[in-house]
């Protein structure tokens, strides 16, 4: 009697039924059937089965054979001579991929292995035509998943597309509801809708990284000190704030498989404003952490964090050698006639390259952090008061003027460049008729070199013309813009001075690209481009 292994597999657990219990049930189901036929097929050939293997969830067509280890066991076993035929369901329950499936039945079955299906027989390998037919077989289960999975991805994103849930996890802000929807096979389905108390949550999570730099730590000591949670009690954990700060579902946005559904108010929770200033620091934090070479901390404009208390630190740089101006914390205790021991604290900014001696540096060493934070400070609020002073109209106006004359006037540069490159050109290409009749000075070597690094500039100047007419084309566009910033200003301008010590080292982050400092503590302050403009016009 031929000692039998059989072998089960599912692609998806929901092919499987399961009891209260999450116990199989041997009655229902996709692997209750499989086993039921194989012990048919085992029975009326007067086999024994002595062993059954059932994988659930696994994909022939995506997981190895060298990864799943039911396969391994069994190969194992055969090694050991511990059974005589393989049996399955079908022969595509082995695997589907048609670069190894029919390369693994061919071990079986050199290893003594008979390997059987219960609907399509023994498969030989005795003749050429044997192993191509093995072969055939496994290309065709091949085909049939990858359509199968095109099939699948186009309907998850048709129906992201339409706006309604295609399954998957529920990111926190969300929940599932069910409105009378059925599937094609009549079953009530669930909708998505918006969970108003976790979306003030999400809200929160959003404020507080963008107004007040709290990372993804503080967010999450913040959340679990307020007691807010998932819907079923769980902490809100690092990973999920990743995701979150980067679900383009908050602003509305179905997105599967590449497919971007048209926003949909209904879902909508953050403001299209307050989700991109969070990817700017989210992106920006990200590479600052990545790459720790100097010049990549000299383009670092929004703080890592803003729990220290200085108000700069991150965008203040030394005038002279140009490090980065870091906090030092100093100062001894000392008593006084009394005997009372008073505690002397001292925060000084500190030029990182002249007291660790990596640069030449004629500057000071050290700066008050009290006396050069309290000068930004009093610049800000100087300016805030100037910008409420002008009328918007005016103020807005005026910005979009110098933009735009400053649009107009890197455009003409751009042109003249492009057309002195192309006198450069036609004139190098007459030159080339001299040289083939010996007459010029230059060889056809020199030309041709010539040539073609005047083509390459032509293309880089034709590029930049193009980019800048289409920023003059965009210029309606570009005036909203204006205006949303314009707005910005103002609201900062009204709650700068009553904010946090966050939300004030934020705002100051938004406001000032860097400052460089001299002796005498003498500031050069570059503003953010977008601010720059309004500050131009006061």
């Amino acid at each position: 009697m031929k000692r039998v292994y059989c072998l089960y597999r599912v692609s998806s657990v929901k092919q499987v039924d399961y009891s209260v219990n999450n116990s199989l049930h041997d009655s229902t189901g996709d692997i209750p059937l499989q086993k039921q036929a194989c012990r048919d097929f085992a029975a009326r050939n007067d086999w024994s089965i002595i062993e059954e293997f059932s994988e659930l969830g696994v994909s022939g067509f995506k997981v190895s054979a060298k990864n799943r280890d039911v396969i391994q066991d069994i190969r194992k076993a055969a090694v050991e001579k511990k059974f005589d035929v393989l049996l399955v369901f079908m022969f595509d329950r082995i695997g589907r991929i048609d670069s190894e499936t029919p390369f693994v039945v061919e071990w079986f079955i050199k290893h003594g292995v008979e390997v059987w299906s219960v609907n399509e027989g023994q498969q030989c390998l005795d003749s050429h035509t044997d192993k191509l037919l093995n072969y055939i077989r496994y290309w065709q289960a091949s085909g049939e998943s990858i359509k199968t999975s095109v099939r699948t991805k186009a309907g998850i994103a048709q129906v992201a597309k339409d706006g309604l849930y295609h399954g998957g996890r529920i990111p926190l802000g969300y929940q599932l509801i069910k409105q009378g929807r059925t599937n094609k096979k009549g079953y009530e389905i669930h909708d998505i809708e918006i969970n108003i108390t976790e979306a003030e949550a999400v809200k929160k999570v959003y404020q507080k990284y963008v107004y007040e730099g709290f990372g993804i730590l503080r967010l999450c000591r913040y959340l679990e000190d307020n007691g807010i949670r998932k819907s079923n009690g769980q902490r809100i954990t690092t990973t999920a704030l990743h995701g979150m700060l980067q679900n383009r579902l908050y602003l509305g946005e179905m997105i599967c498989g590449g497919i971007h559904a048209s926003t949909i108010d209904r879902l909508r929770i953050l403001d299209n404003e307050l989700y991109n200033q969070a990817q700017k620091i989210r992106i920006e934090r990200a590479a600052v952490k990545e790459a720790q070479k100097e010049e990549s901390q000299k383009t670092r404009s929004i703080p890592l964090n803003t729990k220290g208390e200085s108000l700069l630190a991150g965008n203040i740089f030394c005038a002279d050698c140009g490090s980065r101006l870091t906090l030092s914390v100093g100062g001894n205790p000392y008593t006084l006639k009394d005997g009372t021991v008073v505690e002397y604290r001292q925060v000084r900014y500190v030029c990182n390259g002249k007291m660790r001696k990596l640069h030449e540096c004629d500057n000071q060493s050290t700066y008050s952090m009290k006396r050069l934070d309290g000068m930004v400070e009093e610049l800000l609020l100087n300016l805030f008061k100037k910008v409420k002073s002008i009328p918007e109209a005016n103020l807005i106006q005026k910005s979009y003027q110098v933009e735009l004359a400053s649009c107009r006037t890197k455009l003409q540069s751009a042109r003249i460049e492009l057309r002195n490159q192309t006198e450069n050109l036609s004139a190098l290409q007459s030159e080339v008729v001299d040289a083939i009749k010996g007459k010029s000075k230059f060889s056809p070597e020199i030309l041709n070199t010539s040539i073609q690094q005047t083509q390459k500039a032509i293309a880089v100047e034709t590029e930049r013309v193009n980019n800048y007419e289409s920023e003059l084309d965009n210029h309606k566009k570009r005036l909203e813009s204006i205006k949303t910033d314009y707005q910005r200003l103002v609201d900062w301008s009204g709650t700068f001075q009553q904010s946090s010590h966050e939300t004030r080292k934020m705002i100051t982050a938004y406001l000032i690209k860097s400052i460089n400092v001299s002796r005498g503590y003498e500031l050069d302050i570059a503003f953010n481009v977008s601010f720059q403009q309004f500050f131009n016009g006061i």
